[in-house]
């Protein structure tokens, strides 16, 4: 069968968000600090995270990973639209007294766009290349890389697996999947972030979609970091 033409691969007018998925460990010498230091330097941190969620320029969601991970304590999920953006607010935070204490472990840099796939209707986030997310308390964030034979395909056999994948992950109504894509940015292809108010979604979906043919052709999709949101406030305050 020969292989339909494809859509463009740019996205027109769409302004592109770009997307970081950042994952921090506190160093143990912070904790060993007087309470009335770690609360002032909490405080001072908190300050500048506010801040950026209160500007025009990014969203910023916040997510505690402690006692769900040994590798890092929180997350930050920052939605922008230029790398300048990402940059001067992480040299905002490392300028704080709590960011002398603060190692990243993990970072997943993407961006949005226009799926190349018919995922959905024409409004649908993930069809127009947007994403808005925050609504759900739980956020399971998943970098994902395809094989080198899935590319060789013909693309008419990567929409049927695509739409067998789509189909599967909409038993799942609860779960929000947010796309965003690496591709010449860092060393994944796809970052996906599930949202939901409930984890055990998570598992049965995740269970189901290991039966589908796409993941025949699934090199990577590790780590797979389960974090919780909450306020900056709190997200500091379980540190410890």
């Amino acid at each position: 069968m020969p292989e339909r033409s494809k859509p463009p691969r740019h996205d027109g007018d769409i302004r592109r968000q770009v997307v970081t998925f950042s994952f921090y460990r506190v160093l143990p010498e912070w904790r060993r600090l007087p309470r009335e230091q770690r609360d002032e330097q909490g405080r001072e941190f908190a300050d500048v995270i506010g801040a950026w969620r209160q500007s025009e320029d990014m969203t910023v969601l916040t997510y505690s990973t402690v006692g769900m991970r040994s590798d890092c304590d929180f997350m930050l999920w920052r939605i922008c639209y230029s790398v300048e953006c990402l940059q001067q607010m992480q040299k905002d935070l490392r300028a704080t007294r709590l960011g002398g204490y603060v190692h990243m472990t993990h970072n997943f840099l993407g961006m949005t766009k226009r799926s190349q796939y018919v995922v959905g209707r024409d409004d649908d986030p993930g069809a127009l290349g947007v994403i808005r997310p925050g609504a759900h308390r739980y956020a399971l964030v998943m970098p994902f890389t395809k094989t080198r034979a899935w590319y060789q395909l013909p693309f008419e056999q990567r929409q049927r697996i695509v739409h067998e994948f789509i189909a599967a992950s909409r038993q799942y109504p609860r779960v929000i999947q947010n796309t965003t894509y690496s591709f010449g940015l860092d060393d994944n292809e796809f970052v996906l972030a599930f949202e939901s108010n409930h984890p055990e979604d998570f598992v049965d979906m995740c269970m189901d979609l290991r039966e589908t043919e796409n993941y025949m052709y699934v090199l990577r999709d590790t780590p797979m970091i389960l974090s919780l949101q909450c306020t900056p406030e709190e997200m500091l305050e379980r540190l410890g």
